[in-house]
């Protein structure tokens, strides 16, 4: 009896340890990548979305299902996962400012303050605004601090295609880091699942998912340029630049919106992305874009559950071909990319929503 008591502790030990210490076997061996890149597990975080970097190295996890907020640390070699936060209602996005993470909860802004300095009791957040819309239905946001200072939100269509409210959905917003002087930034974006600022210019780039039920075909998912703001990117009139929604269509003039920057295939749903900014990787990907591709869910054939690399010349888009896939295997996907991020040491982090990991892509020169 004592030792059967024993193997129970043990094993309500092990169960309760952190993800990264309970190492699981993923078929890494089946991603693909170009020469001299390899793949690993970093560590292990149930349904990982949105990444930010803080100021110390810690690496902070959003969620999309869980409700939870992870915080990844590492010292001599070693990684720690914590949670910080559970029970949000879908807190995807995180961004980090001046030593606060901000995390997105459907209406809600949150904010830990010195949030590095209190990893292990962060406290209750504070409030910051809870002035968006509250539907689930594309109701996750991704965040992100903009080179004006500023916190960009993105919101979501409360459905697959309808006229909402322009003025509380589908756009992308910008708050001050107190939750005041919400504005507007871009408009007719049905779901963007990730931006990022070109590391010269300062201009914004994003990724945007098309309607379903149009087709395995259409319409095309998007990568878009917003170089200013006020700019309309179609939905739900338009897709792919050119494309007149069967029902909406009729309203709008296609060629006065705005056409995207390059167009993925349909249903791939891009989320995060980011400009390579790093040293590690070789030159031809510097200041490039990388975009990791969920998968789709409603399509005959299974596509997407990839990264992608997007090249630009004289802020065009030139070229876009696969990075890194092997997530998805005969029809059946194992995991699923779902935003990236580039480590100081120029390593590119991916987290993965259904595998519930996040690995670490690096390279060295065969």
């Amino acid at each position: 009896m004592k030792i059967l008591s024993r193997f129970a502790i043990i094993l309500l030990f092990y169960c309760a340890l952190p993800a990264a210490a309970q190492n699981r076997v993923l078929p890494l061996d089946k991603i693909k990548l170009p020469p001299g890149f390899t793949i690993s597990l970093w560590a292990e975080a149930p349904n990982a979305r949105g990444l930010a970097l803080g100021k110390n190295g810690t690496v902070f996890a959003g969620s999309m299902a869980e409700g939870k907020v992870y915080a990844i640390t590492e010292s001599n070699g070693a990684r720690q996962v914590r949670i910080i936060a559970q029970g949000l209602n879908l807190p995807v996005g995180v961004a980090f400012r001046e030593g606060a993470l901000y995390v997105s909860a459907i209406n809600r802004i949150l904010r830990f303050a010195d949030i590095e300095q209190k990893l292990d009791q962060p406290g209750k957040p504070v409030v910051v605004t809870d002035i968006f819309p509250q539907e689930k239905h594309h109701g996750g946001k991704f965040i992100a601090f903009g080179p004006d200072g500023l916190l960009y939100v993105t919101v979501g269509a409360p459905c697959n295609s309808c006229e909402a409210d322009p003025a509380n959905f589908a756009m992308i917003a910008h708050i001050k880091p107190d939750g005041s002087g919400r504005e507007i930034y871009a408009q007719g974006v049905r779901n963007s699942g990730g931006f990022d600022w070109h590391p010269e210019t300062k201009e914004l780039w994003f990724t945007d998912t098309g309607n379903d039920w149009l087709g395995d075909n259409t319409p095309s998912d998007e990568l878009n340029h917003a170089p200013r703001k006020g700019m309309h990117f179609g939905f739900p009139y338009c897709y792919g630049g050119d494309v007149p929604d069967p029902k909406f269509g009729a309203k709008r003039d296609c060629s006065k919106l705005t056409a995207p920057a390059a167009k993925f295939d349909a249903h791939v749903v891009p989320l995060g992305m980011r400009f390579y900014t790093g040293k590690m990787f070789p030159g031809e990907y510097h200041n490039q874009i990388l975009v990791a591709e969920n998968g789709s869910w409603n399509r005959r054939e299974k596509i997407g559950y990839r990264l992608k690399l997007i090249q630009l010349k004289n802020n065009k888009v030139v070229k876009q071909e696969v990075f890194a896939e092997g997530w998805l295997q005969e029809e059946k996907a194992w995991g699923k990319p779902a935003d990236v991020l580039v480590m100081p040491d120029g390593a590119l982090l991916v987290s993965d929503d259904h595998a519930g990991a996040i690995y670490r892509i690096s390279y060295k020169k065969p």
